[in-house]
């Protein structure tokens, strides 16, 4: 599907970005552009891959005069581009709004404008019972992606959601190694808290499943496991063979939830089990409710949540064998120092 083709990736210079350059950097892809906002994280780039096929180019989602420059002559996009930290929403909610939910609605006005074949809008967790600003700009931003994708012609556009992608840029495990190997208390705010886990490989097979398998409006959440702090702490701890550091619990901070969840009652309800994955099909009834008012849905009312803390759960074992797998864990224990996100 990809062969001479042009990808598009918003927010490229980040940790989805650099995965999907490894998976498709030998292919048989035409081009890849990078969209962001940081000319030396794009020139990192440059130097890094040293590749003809990639294409870099400055610019704001919340700019649409720069989106659509990037979106002339594209086939595919994967939207990365996002606001992402918790806390930082929470004191500057308007900037929120401002690039995942206005920025959002540029890149699928240009998309559709520019009659790109196919989108792919990068979500979370934190999306679903939003409580904090993060979520709720991110909830926001799928009910654009699904209002869009009512009448988006031929461009095809679909939401993954996800949550804690392992080692990615502001995450909690390049945290906790940082803290290990500097000597410092490792910080947590709460040892009960869960997550769920996946490494950058399974969010980049997560938005190509939905790039092959989905139609206008489906949601696709993948299936993944989880962990509370305590027993992922553990596990940091093991694995670089620190098995006495200090540990300081500092409390929960602005906007953060105990447990994080993928589907809510009613998408759980509405949901198609894949094997792997989830899909969710929008609702695309119209604002005329009274020929409904007959059918009504009353599965939605014994159905449970798809929660961090309902899903398989993983022991300090478990999490070991995860974090073993992780390029920067391997680097760091053969004395090799690699950023988080070659992981």
């Amino acid at each position: 599907m990809f062969q001479k083709k042009i990808l598009l990736i918003t927010g490229g210079t980040g940790s989805f970005g650099n995965a999907v350059l490894k998976r498709f950097l030998d292919s048989d892809v035409k081009e890849i552009r990078i969209f962001s906002r940081d000319e030396k994280k794009q020139d990192d780039m440059r130097k890094k891959y040293n590749n003809p096929k990639l294409k870099f180019y400055i610019g704001d989602v919340r700019d649409y005069q720069s989106v659509l420059n990037v979106v002339r002559g594209v086939d595919y996009i994967f939207h990365a581009a996002a606001l992402k930290q918790v806390p930082s929403c929470e004191f500057y909610p308007i900037e929120a709004v401002k690039t995942n939910v206005l920025g959002t609605e540029n890149v699928l006005e240009a998309a559709i404008v520019s009659e790109v074949k196919r989108v792919v809008c990068l979500s979370t967790d934190k999306a679903v019972y939003p409580i904090n600003a993060m979520g709720m700009s991110k909830a926001m931003m799928e009910k654009v992606i699904v209002a869009k994708s009512r009448n988006s012609g031929d461009t095809t556009i679909c939401i993954t959601r996800y949550g804690n992608v392992m080692a990615s840029r502001g995450s909690a495990i390049p945290l906790f190694v940082k803290q290990i190997r500097g000597g410092e208390p490792i910080t947590i705010t709460d040892p009960n808290m869960t997550r769920f886990m996946m490494s950058l490989e399974d969010a980049v097979n997560l938005v190509l499943f939905a790039f092959k398998n989905g139609s206008s409006g489906d949601t696709f959440v993948q299936k993944s496991p989880a962990c509370t702090i305590e027993v992922l702490v553990e596990a940091i701890k093991k694995v670089l063979n620190a098995p006495d550091h200090k540990i300081n619990i500092i409390g929960t901070r602005h906007g953060e939830k105990l447990y994080e969840a993928l589907l809510s009652k009613e998408e759980k309800a509405n949901s198609e089990d894949l094997g792997d994955y989830f899909k969710v099909v929008p609702d695309n009834r119209s604002l005329n409710y009274e020929k409904y008012i007959s059918k009504g849905d009353t599965d939605a009312a014994s159905a449970e949540e798809y929660t961090s803390h309902n899903t398989i759960r993983l022991d300090s074992g478990d999490m070991e064998k995860l974090l073993e797998k992780l390029n920067f864990v391997k680097a760091l224990k053969d004395g090799v120092e690699i950023d988080a996100e070659e992981s």
